[in-house]
């Protein structure tokens, strides 16, 4: 997956899960850049307690979404620091998904 954003612009970073048996109080997701935390959803709530400030107030999230298992993040006001890979760790009780984002 790569998403070209633009200085100053949006980008969305897509990310779902196709585990859909499973309770959305389980399933923790992970969204990592350089070992830096971007974002955290744990047991299907939003959490930015050990955020890093490159991404503070930067992160726009979709709850909605979350039934639908789709744990997408909109990063806003990108610069050039936010190129890379962006991976996505879905993790549950049974097992754990990676996605790959390359932005």
């Amino acid at each position: 997956n790569t998403v070209v954003g633009f200085n100053g612009s949006s980008v969305v970073l897509p990310c779902s899960s196709t585990e859909h048996h499973l309770e959305l109080q389980d399933i923790n997701v992970h969204w990592r850049h350089n070992d830096k935390i971007v974002f955290d959803i744990v047991k299907g709530e939003d959490s930015v307690e050990p955020q890093d400030p490159q991404y503070k107030n930067r992160v726009q999230t979709f709850p909605e979404e979350y039934e639908r298992r789709n744990f997408s993040i909109k990063l806003n006001n990108i610069t050039r620091a936010d190129a890379g890979v962006f991976i996505c760790f879905i993790t549950h009780s049974s097992s754990s998904d990676q996605e790959t984002v390359r932005l």
